[in-house]
């Protein structure tokens, strides 16, 4: 994977002064955008979520709610809410990496081939701005399923341009990646982990805000502008000083 570099500054202190929410028609959920430490309650409603999730799955081991409970290591998180205000999907950011050990795909591959090429991928692109995104879970209702999936897909690009940073990545089972490849992520050709246990082969995914339209679906490529935008207006009119910088998009 080439890299095509923005320039990036420091935001490990990104800081928001309210929530930003949005309606999504076809995921039919309000998405909310949020930090740990601004709305504690929502926090703690993702996290459970999470975990009651996890634990459905059997995978219960990639998620230690008791080391993340904190909110400290998230930069940001995202819930999806339905009609009656219920949590049934979400993800949080930690970031931006400053080194390997940072990331979590270094435990993740501690053992098998490939530590040194997630090493390297990482290091590579520290300079240009990280985030990891974790803990991902959408409900199980077929019908918001897929809706919900690719509205969370796209969540990194808020935060990316918010705090103005080139990458986003994510660890997770092949079929998971398969579900969020239509925001533009591009699979690493790095050998797949046993993680959390022998029966997955995770894989890591990157996404590169300077040439993510060229892997992107155009309905998310138009909704990811569109949402950004309306983030961007949303803050300046209501005097927040959080405008995106000129090359947000």
């Amino acid at each position: 994977m080439s890299i095509t570099s923005l320039q990036s500054t420091d935001d490990r202190d990104f800081q928001l002064t309210r929530r930003h929410s949005w309606r999504d028609e076809d995921a039919k959920c309000t998405l909310i955008m949020s930090q740990p430490s601004l709305d504690p309650d929502l926090w703690l409603e993702y996290l459970g979520g999470a975990e009651r999730s996890y634990r459905k799955h059997g995978v219960q081991e990639a998620l230690d709610v008791s080391a993340i409970c904190d909110g400290r290591d998230t930069a940001v998180f995202w819930a999806a809410l339905d009609s009656r205000e219920r949590v049934i999907g979400g993800v949080r950011a930690k970031g931006p990496l400053t080194c390997p050990d940072d990331s979590h795909a270094v435990v993740e591959w501690e053992g098998p081939p490939g530590l040194s090429a997630v090493r390297k991928m990482i290091d590579d692109r520290v300079p240009f701005g990280i985030l990891e995104m974790k803990s991902a879970f959408v409900t199980d209702d077929p019908d918001r399923n897929r809706g919900v999936t690719r509205a969370l897909a796209r969540s990194g690009f808020h935060a990316m341009a918010a705090m103005d940073l080139q990458f986003c990545m994510a660890t997770s089972a092949p079929h998971v990646l398969d579900k969020w490849r239509s925001s533009g992520g591009v699979v690493a050709s790095i050998p797949a982990t046993p993680y959390p246990d022998p029966r997955y082969r995770t894989k890591m995914m990157w996404w590169d805000r300077r040439t993510f339209t060229r892997h992107a679906e155009p309905a998310q490529v138009s909704k990811i502008f569109n949402e950004i935008l309306d983030m961007d207006q949303t803050w300046a009119e209501s005097g927040d000083d959080l405008a995106l910088r000129e090359n947000a998009l």
